[in-house]
């Protein structure tokens, strides 16, 4: 059974950040193939499964608002290629822009809350009186990666389309990818792996007899993580210091 492998590598990334912690070493190295591999044999019910193919999708940090993240990125994708642990890496884009946005607070949901005035910072109108309903506006600096989410649902479909294999991992939280994932479905066994420590997302739910059957989800851990690191040097590429 050739297995195919489709990472949204920021879902993985800030997901993995949350569940080991930001200044955690011991995490960030991370051997895509090793980790699938990882999986299949601990969570699926597959049989005969290899690792054929794995496709790690993100973008490139921009260097002008941090050069030591662009520096560390680019070591990294280096070593996953070196290493043999991605067959392809599918790049989006990095956006840098200004937004606009009314100023907010999250709730026990994360839901927004809508900022208003109260003493002691309130607005004033014309004539003097006080405007409790007025909403705050925040200009702020984004930056945003694009793309990635399109490069898995494609790469995924065309893979399974395509017969390049018979069973597919997605690792990813994001339910934009809810319509790709079950139309794999009905083709051939799927395991989602949702990378952060939060709920999955709803849409990406189902069942393992969906379609061809033989499904499952797993939510991954910090031991996941630390126990699948590539090796601190290879060729002449070494880890970066604090990974």
């Amino acid at each position: 059974m050739r297995v195919g492998v489709y990472i949204d590598g920021f879902n993985l990334y800030y997901g993995a950040r949350g569940l080991c912690g930001r200044s955690t070493p011991g995490w960030r190295w991370l051997d895509l193939r090793l980790l699938a591999r990882g999986l299949i044999a601990r969570q699926s019910s597959w049989t005969d499964a290899e690792v054929d193919r794995v496709v790690y999708c993100t973008a490139r940090i921009s260097g002008a608002s941090n050069q030591s993240g662009q520096r560390d990125q680019d070591v990294y994708i280096r070593a996953l290629r070196a290493a043999g642990s991605v067959d392809e890496v599918a790049l989006g884009n990095y956006v840098t822009r200004v937004g606009t946005a009314p100023l907010a607070t999250a709730d026990a949901k994360s839901r927004p809350v809508l900022a208003h005035p109260a003493w002691p910072l309130m607005v004033q109108n014309d004539d003097g009186t006080s405007n409790s309903g007025a909403v705050f506006m925040a200009s702020v600096a984004r930056r945003e990666e694009k793309g990635s989410d399109v490069n898995v649902a494609s790469h995924l479909l065309l893979d399974v389309l395509e017969g390049r294999v018979d069973a597919a991992i997605v690792i990813s939280n994001d339910s934009d990818l809810a319509f790709p994932v079950a139309e794999a479905r009905k083709r051939v066994p799927v395991g989602l792996v949702n990378p952060t420590k939060g709920y999955r997302a709803g849409k990406l739910g189902g069942s393992v007899a969906d379609g061809v059957g033989s499904h499952w989800w797993y939510q991954l851990t910090a031991d996941d993580l630390k126990s699948a690191q590539l090796p601190a040097a290879i060729d002449r590429i070494t880890r970066p210091v604090g990974w």
